[in-house]
């Protein structure tokens, strides 16, 4: 076991906890690191998974997880960005697993979350859709225009009915409703 090219993937991985997603600062409302970004998609392919018995699971939430891992080398390349821009992500994956013992593994989850041909793929690539619905969604509820275009453009990316179902029901949902349903009663006066 190569106990040093662990380390540095260990090291890459947790660096995302500092990379700045990039499409925030063109919305000019919100802030997140690929690394919370991340988390959030990986808990949503976690429900996807319960809703989807005959989903490996195991493989979902995987590829959930490392979906954006090669963002540490090549940067958060937004949509606006790509028109420009292009990322060497078969390069950054191979680069980064070339010293790994379990690389070809990482590799082969990576290009099969954007190759998008199988169910786990798709619902991953939803669940990547729905996290920026749930941070878009308060967003909204704030009365900030421009997060419109955004919700619409992330819903249209939607592949899975799954996934179209849940957008739609955080949509139609207060996105406080979670919390204040402990503490307000139904006149609004706190319990």
């Amino acid at each position: 076991m190569n106990d040093s090219a662990i380390a540095d993937l260990l090291f890459e991985a947790c660096f995302l906890k500092r990379l700045p997603r990039s499409g925030y600062a063109f919305l000019g409302r919100g802030c997140e690191s690929v690394a919370e970004h991340a988390f959030a998609v990986t808990f949503i392919a976690f429900v996807m998974a319960r809703l989807h018995p005959e989903a490996d699971a195991l493989r979902l939430i995987s590829l959930a997880l490392v979906h954006d891992l090669p963002e540490a080398r090549t940067g958060d390349i937004n949509y606006l960005q790509r028109l420009y821009t292009r990322a060497d992500e078969p390069g950054a994956v191979a680069d980064m697993t070339a010293e790994v013992p379990f690389g070809a593994q990482l590799a082969d989850l990576i290009d099969e979350f954007n190759e998008q041909r199988t169910l786990e793929s798709r619902l991953a690539h939803d669940a990547d859709q729905l996290a920026l619905i749930l941070d878009l969604k308060p967003v909204d509820e704030s009365g900030y225009e421009p997060v419109k275009g955004w919700l619409k453009a992330a819903r249209g990316r939607l592949r899975t009915d799954t996934g179209r179902q849940l957008a739609r029901s955080i949509l139609e949902r207060d996105s406080s409703r979670w919390w204040q349903k402990n503490l307000i009663d139904s006149q609004g006066r706190i319990k």
